[in-house]
């Protein structure tokens, strides 16, 4: 019984691990002694041999040939997960984000039966079988770690990271529909700002829905008085994706602006499109993107917001302007207010100007913004100048600069001395 369990063993152990390298570059593989493949293999399946669905099972090791049955001169990370979308991008947004160089990624997604204990009964390639469910098989090798405590923080922060990219795919239906019910409810805001604002509002709303925004989090906030001071308060239960409630009860973020930036709370303007103050664990590295849409009262007043927290899609940038609900409207106001022929030169370099400029900078400056600095870019032409031109994000935390520059003049190290000054000068503690 005992041999047949070893070549039922070694057998799993083959089909794995031909499944395993599967998709692997075959240089890579090349590189490689054929007993380090099979060895790393094998641990990878030693440690998914038991595995229950809900949670992700990570471990950071350095493999030593006699007790992993393979060696390595990097620290190996293995990770066992239900397959979902983000998972390769996350994790290297977090192995980045700890300083670390990736050497090796080898990600098979393949479809397992287990039984009810978790225990591993079979593996198949995702369309063989209809047994079982999707798992993901994450192998990551990266600079050999000695430090038991820096092994710990790698794994604690893999698993921050796929927690939050399972909480926002478990709670991704229900955020569009979050989004859906806000926009059904906007007549509401009718008293509060104008009809063309807020039938442009709703055209974005939809536009959002049709593929061009990731929905990571969101969450409703009730906009109160206290003690004199405006707060933004936790409307219990309302928490989904990265923005699931562990127990807060108003906004930090919120809390954190100055007095000024937090009257900004009572404007009446539908939306609030801007950056978030945390950065994106989930799909893409950077800030996130933050959409606000405001809740009016029968007065006319702002009683709250629902605020959505997520990444625009590849399909937001490549789209033309002309074609996006508030930006049409923004270059049509500063294209009317420059007064140019649209068949003359200025009128097409401004056209240009406008259908180029950065799209996170256009989704959120202002309409008086935007024709100054694209008047300062026409006056430029093809002139070789150094231009800056400078936003302040209204909730005074953070600061977009454009910088022009003769293209033979640029280069990394410019690019990195203007960071340097411009953080320097605005008293900065990071730039991007």
């Amino acid at each position: 019984m005992g041999a047949q369990n070893h070549k039922q063993d070694a057998v799993l152990i083959d089909e794995f691990a031909r499944l395993y390298y599967a998709e692997v570059d075959p240089e890579e593989l090349a590189a490689r002694a054929p007993l380090e493949l099979k060895g790393a293999a094998a641990a990878h399946l030693a440690f998914g041999r038991k595995f229950s669905a809900g949670k992700a099972k990570i471990r950071a090791y350095n493999p030593v040939f006699e007790q992993h049955g393979w060696q390595s001169t990097h620290t190996a990370i293995e990770i066992v997960n239900d397959d979902m979308p983000f998972l390769v991008d996350s994790v290297t947004m977090e192995v980045n984000r700890q300083g670390l160089t990736l050497h090796l990624l080898i990600h098979p997604v393949l479809r397992v039966a287990r039984d009810a204990g978790g225990e591993l009964l079979s593996i198949f390639q995702p369309n063989e079988s209809s047994k079982g469910r999707l798992e993901s098989f994450m192998h990551v090798e990266v600079d050999r770690q000695t430090d038991a405590a820096k092994l710990a923080e790698l794994e604690a922060g893999i698993a921050k990271v796929l927690a939050d990219v399972r909480a926002a795919v478990e709670d991704w239906h229900a955020m569009q529909a979050r989004m859906l019910k806000v926009a059904g409810g906007l007549e509401s805001a009718r008293a509060g700002v104008p009809d063309a604002e807020l039938e442009e509002g709703r055209a974005f709303i939809a536009w959002l829905l049709s593929d061009h925004f990731t929905f990571l989090g969101c969450r409703d906030y009730e906009l109160a008085t206290v003690k004199g001071e405006d707060v933004l308060r936790i409307v219990p239960g309302s928490g989904l994706g990265i923005l699931r409630e562990r127990g807060e009860t108003v906004s930090a973020s919120f809390a954190t602006l100055p007095p000024e930036a937090r009257k900004r709370a009572r404007v009446k303007e539908l939306l609030v499109l801007t950056k978030a103050n945390a950065r994106s664990t989930v799909h893409r590295p950077g800030h996130l993107d933050y959409v606000g849409i405001k809740q009016f009262d029968a007065a006319g007043n702002v009683r709250g917001e629902t605020r959505f927290l997520g990444v625009y899609t590849h399909t937001a940038y490549s789209e033309s302007p002309m074609q996006v609900p508030l930006l049409r409207r923004k270059l049509g106001d500063v294209i009317e207010r420059a007064g140019l022929l649209p068949a003359g030169y200025s009128g097409k370099a401004l056209a240009s100007i406008l259908e180029t400029y950065p799209r996170d900078e256009l989704l959120q400056i202002g309409s008086e913004d935007l024709y100054r600095h694209a008047r300062a870019i026409l006056q430029l032409g093809d002139r070789q100048r150094l231009r800056l031109l400078v936003r302040q994000d209204p909730y005074a935390r953070f600061v977009s600069c454009l910088i022009f520059v003769p293209r033979e003049r640029y280069n990394t190290e410019l690019r990195q001395r203007f960071q340097r000054i411009l953080t320097e000068a605005f008293n900065g503690t990071s730039s991007e």
